[in-house]
């Protein structure tokens, strides 16, 4: 059996911050110390502000230590339906900010001098049928002539110089995606920000959070499992791990688990058949499997094995479909040993789209629907620009943010197994 322990964490110490009381006040109070909030953090003390981090758990502890450290363009939406939803212009504000997301990883990387393996090796997406790869080539038309942003279809017969499998009817190449190593770069922005002057307070669980003026200024108290603070500015950035302190929120995010497993390290030859350019690699299907090789070259497999959060049970139970999973793709890994299995939260919204935002009074930025480790780092940047300056140009502060049909959900996904085999069955007719 594999060990369940994410394999990023043997990789890296995770900074810790010191031992310290709640301070009384802060200029911004950040709710979650993942990509987003660490990048805001570290905007807005670069500013000057006095900035405040309540984690309930540690640094990077979510999903930003978790993923499979694939630093997308894109959004999960095919661009067709995009324009279908918002017209052109607000889609094409909205694709412009996904390829900016990789340049925001990229610029901090190199500003902060993070060792976590960033390099620009782009993602491939698979067709798991011809009619997926029909699609490409229209999504790669539209592409072109409305962002002006090139990507490559590759037919099935040019596959091999990209994939050593040969289940798939084609692909579709973006060059300017890139790969990480998520728990260093998680480790890197939670150092780079205490640098900058963030306070981070690890082990300190929102309670609630109250409106209350201080000195005619107007703020909230937060209320946590370490005493209170008072805020000028809250900005909650907790994705799949939002809970009852904001419960407005919660009602909006669906949390999804992810499941991801790897190997033990690859000979060099045989990494290299598997995936010849070292792509990030995902399928063409809605119950989707992504994979990578490793820094290191192990094959990382993940996907949404089942759709409820990590258990102990339901990460026993992914491991072996992931492995079974890998195997249909790459037969030549069948004896090949697992070592790692673990699982994370994922938070997907009603309408699979990335939303930020004033709620209550309240910022936030949530919904990245597995293209968290770009958009959320991008994410924290804007919000903190819209704290200092009062003004945003965020479009997706622009779009709706539905809630669930009729209000049938409080924040607790009841009906993820009804999802789970809606897109299972979506997959096989689609």
């Amino acid at each position: 059996m594999p060990q369940e322990l994410n394999y990023w964490l043997t990789t890296v110490q995770m900074p810790t911050s010191p031992a310290q009381s709640l301070p009384e006040s802060a200029d911004v109070a950040i709710i979650g110390a993942g990509f987003t909030g660490l990048s805001a953090a570290l905007a807005l003390a670069k500013r000057g502000a006095r900035v405040v981090v309540l984690e309930s758990e540690t640094i990077g502890w979510g999903a930003s230590s978790r993923n499979g450290g694939m630093v997308l363009t894109g959004l999960k939406l095919g661009v067709n339906k995009l324009i279908t939803m918002y017209g052109r212009e607000l889609t094409r504000r909205m694709y412009a900010a996904s390829l900016a997301t990789i340049d925001s990883v990229e610029r901090i990387v190199k500003e902060e001098n993070i060792a976590c393996d960033f390099v620009r090796t782009g993602h491939l997406e698979v067709a798991c049928k011809q009619a997926h790869f029909d699609d490409y080539a229209r999504q790669v038309e539209v592409i072109a002539r409305e962002f002006n942003h090139q990507l490559r279809v590759v037919p099935r017969d040019q596959l091999p110089s990209e994939i050593g499998s040969g289940i798939y009817y084609g692909g579709m190449v973006d060059e300017i995606s890139a790969g990480l190593n998520p728990a260093r770069y998680v480790a890197g922005l939670g150092a780079a920000a205490m640098r900058a002057g963030a306070w981070i307070c690890e082990h300190t669980r929102l309670q609630n959070i109250q409106r209350e003026s201080r000195d005619g200024a107007p703020g909230f108290r937060l209320n946590s499992s370490r005493g209170a603070i008072w805020a000028r500015n809250v900005l909650v950035g907790t994705s799949g791990y939002t809970g009852a302190a904001t419960p407005a929120l919660r009602k909006k995010i669906i949390p999804i688990g992810s499941f991801i497993i790897t190997t033990q390290v690859l000979p060099e030859a045989l990494a290299h058949e598997l995936s010849p350019r070292n792509r990030q690699i995902y399928d063409s299907k809605n119950y989707l499997y992504y994979y990578r090789i490793t820094p290191d070259n192990r094959m990382l497999f993940g996907g949404r094995a089942a759709f409820f959060p990590e258990t102990d049970q339901t990460i026993r139970k992914s491991a072996e479909i992931l492995r079974l999973g890998m195997i249909d793709v790459y037969p030549q890994l069948r004896d090949t040993r697992v070592e790692h299995v673990w699982g994370g939260t994922l938070d997907f919204c009603f309408d699979i789209m990335p939303h930020a935002g004033l709620m209550d009074g309240i910022y936030f930025a949530v919904g990245y629907a597995g293209h968290g480790v770009a958009m959320a780092t991008y994410q924290g940047q804007k919000m903190a620009e819209w704290i200092a300056d009062g003004k945003t140009d965020n479009p997706f502060a622009e779009i709706p943010f539905p809630g669930a049909p009729l209000g049938l959900y409080n924040g607790k996904p009841w009906f993820l197994p009804f999802a789970g085999a809606y897109y299972k069955v979506l997959d096989w007719v689609s």
